[in-house]
């Protein structure tokens, strides 16, 4: 009867107002690349104060969940992660979209985060004081073979091109190692500038590594972004529900799977997505065809990202542990409200907690009618879009992203420089998705490896400190598993015809996932290439400290290692004329080369236009060029107008946005 009490106290006009609010402003802005759930809680967290402590709590909380949703509609629609927790949405949901099924592919993404948040939030309520003693269970070496089997994700993700999977995961370890060492201190690969002290930001790296390919790539040819399904009907939520029934098992599995790695402190979504997303794969019937357009996919990563948000909240309001940085505003919001956190806060103020609870499964619940809504005009927004405003508009959207995120420039500079790097390795079979997990999971796996070795030293255990504890050899087991886990299926287990109905669509276009039968000559370049950066890295930790160089000197010797088993694997494969050029597929138009040239140069110019002459400025004149560049049809002179009035209006929307309600600091406009 109490939990009855509380439950009606969440359903009160207001905290339902609140719950609905937060959902819509957290989904539109989980959307927006860059512009993350941690910065949506930031911002409204001074909001809260003269709120009562339980409606403040449901105000974050849905806010939160609504912005680690909101992810997946850039993710299926544009292949960009909204969130760093939407990562994996993008190998199914984009493939889907661009055979025509992004409508149904939002609402399997919407079903699954509604079913996860749900899972997570039950959990929250059911489980939190056992849940949270798990997380007092990991310390340095748990944390450090977690990364190790998140790395061991490569294996799944790379199936086919393992080798430069494990090349690509190289390099975004080392990416991760830029900057102030997270364990001694050392300052490493920053050039002796001030520009890379700080190192690469996860989120402006994510926006790199997977929108600007995506940039260069749609202003180069007039075919349309996303294709348009003969049978395609809108969001297809029939469809959607019976593909999410069929996938029970995997939704539940996720579900649960997000609940736990969310009340781990420092994992999050984005890990809880991979894992979710590689076990999915791996006990499906259907595995091969996951990375070419697969709902279960989707449901895995959706599942388990939102599922987090719950679990995030057990180690926060039971040790005063945040599970992740929006939990760590949330726990400083609580703070300001008088809350003590702790073993006895149910019991204490149990009032505020369930009401709390209630509140955000009211919230999740929300979901499935705002995403719906909001994704039926998204989906059918995007298909209409002219190309000529929709390359300019994502444009202009991942570079003010990337500099809201710490109103610097430099953020933008970096991301740009790592999308054309991308979409140079993405061109010759370097995916991005290794190098992200590498870079999101090099700072835990060096500052688990780094302090268990001292730990170990200073009792003489280093061995037992690494390989005696229950939950270090159960992740050790999970992680060799994993890895060889696709070897064993290939050779024992026997090719089964697909037993599961994949949603009817138009012919897709599927990235090879084999390896070449003929040298690939320009990926031995870049292997080369690689190999000399790694020599580089190792003769520039000569100056570090043991603790600062241990981690580096390895990685960088696995590159090199890597790197010449990629150029002997091609050393053996015979000569082929066509080398390593990418040919267009059939009914395609060849890609424009001078498209691709002048939009990176446009990009380039821009950000340096916005720290010279303003936002507000740069960004017109940006966008116009960017718009020039992605026409490929003759346009009169009213429709340039018309552009233009659009570019204006977008960009004046964005400032107000930015610099009154999210008071972010703006370059100041110099002509003005």
């Amino acid at each position: 009867m109490e939990l009855l009490g509380y439950l009606i106290d969440s359903l009160t006009p207001f905290n339902l107002l609140l719950a609905l609010g937060g959902v819509v402003l957290g989904t539109v802005i989980g959307a927006l690349p860059g512009l993350s759930a941690t910065m949506a809680v930031a911002v409204l967290v001074p909001f809260t104060f003269t709120m009562s402590p339980a409606s403040a709590l449901i105000a974050l909380g849905a806010i939160y969940t609504g912005a680690i949703y909101g992810g997946a509609f850039a993710a299926i629609l544009v292949n960009t992660p909204g969130t760093p927790s939407s990562i994996a949405t993008t190998f199914d949901g984009y493939p889907m979209a661009k055979r025509g099924d992004g409508g149904l592919a939002v609402s399997i993404a919407t079903i699954a985060s509604v079913v996860g948040g749900m899972v997570g939030a039950l959990g929250l309520l059911l489980l939190a004081p056992p849940l949270a003693r798990i997380a007092l269970n990991f310390g340095p070496p748990e944390y450090f073979w977690l990364a190790v089997f998140g790395l061991t994700l490569i294996s799944v993700l790379s199936v086919g091109n393992t080798i430069k999977g494990l090349i690509g995961a190289s390099i975004g370890l080392l990416m991760s190692m830029i900057g102030v060492a997270v364990v001694g201190g050392d300052v490493r690969y920053t050039m002796d500038t001030q520009f890379l002290l700080g190192g690469i930001d996860i989120t402006s790296g994510l926006i790199g590594l997977f929108c600007i390919p995506v940039i260069i790539d749609l202003v180069a040819t007039r075919d349309p972004h996303l294709k348009i399904s003969e049978n395609d009907t809108g969001l297809r939520l029939g469809e959607a529900f019976r593909i999410t029934m069929r996938e029970k098992f995997n939704l539940i599995r996720s579900s649960i799977i997000g609940t736990i790695i969310g009340i781990l402190p420092g994992a999050g979504g984005s890990i809880a997505g991979l894992v979710s997303y590689s076990e999915a794969r791996r006990s499906s019937k259907e595995s091969s065809e996951y990375g070419k357009g697969h709902p279960g996919g989707v449901i895995a990563t959706e599942a388990a990202n939102n599922a987090t948000v719950g679990g995030g909240f057990i180690p926060t309001l039971v040790l005063g542990i945040p599970g992740t940085p929006p939990d760590a505003i949330i726990l400083g919001a609580l703070l300001v409200q008088g809350i003590k956190v702790g073993p006895a806060l149910f019991n204490d103020q149990g009032g505020i907690v369930y009401t709390f609870i209630f509140g955000l499964l009211i919230a999740t619940m929300l979901m499935l009618p705002v995403g719906l809504l909001i994704g039926r005009y998204a989906y059918r927004s995007i298909i209409s879009i002219p190309k000529a405003m929709l390359a300019p508009t994502i444009a202009f959207l991942v570079i003010i992203g990337s500099f809201a995120i710490h109103s610097d420039i430099a953020d933008t500079y970096m991301m740009i420089g790592i999308g054309v790097i991308a979409w140079v390795l993405e061109r010759y079979g370097f995916a991005a998705s290794p190098i992200v997990l590498g870079l999101i999971l090099g700072t835990i796996a060096e500052q688990g490896f780094v302090q268990s070795y001292l730990i170990g030293n200073a009792t003489d255990n280093v061995f037992g400190m690494f390989f005696g504890r229950p939950i270090c050899i159960a992740l050790i087991v999970a992680a060799i598993f994993t890895l060889f886990y696709p070897l064993i299926a290939d050779r024992f287990t026997p090719k089964k015809a697909l037993d599961v109905e994949l949603p009817s669509s138009a012919e897709e276009e599927p990235r090879p996932t084999r390896p070449l039968k003929y040298r690939d000559y320009p990926g031995m370049v870049i292997a080369a290439l690689l190999i000399l950066v790694g020599i580089l890295a190792i003769i520039d930790t000569a100056g570090m400290s043991p603790l600062g160089s241990v981690f580096p000197t390895t990685i960088a010797a696995a590159l090199i290692v890597f790197c010449m088993a990629l150029l002997a694997q091609n050393m053996l494969r015979p000569v082929s004329t066509k080398g390593g050029k990418v040919v267009a597929d059939a009914g395609q138009a060849e890609p424009s080369t001078w498209r691709r040239v002048a939009v990176t140069l446009a990009l380039a110019a821009w950000a340096v236009a916005i720290d010279q002459i303003g936002f507000a400025v740069a960004s017109i004149v940006g966008f116009a060029i960017v718009t020039f560049i992605s026409n490929h049809d003759r346009t009169s002179p009213l429709r340039w107008l018309a552009y233009l009035a659009v570019a204006c209006g977008i960009v004046a929307g964005f400032y107000l946005l930015m610099s009154e309600v999210l008071l972010i600091r703006l370059p100041k406009e110099l002509l003005f």
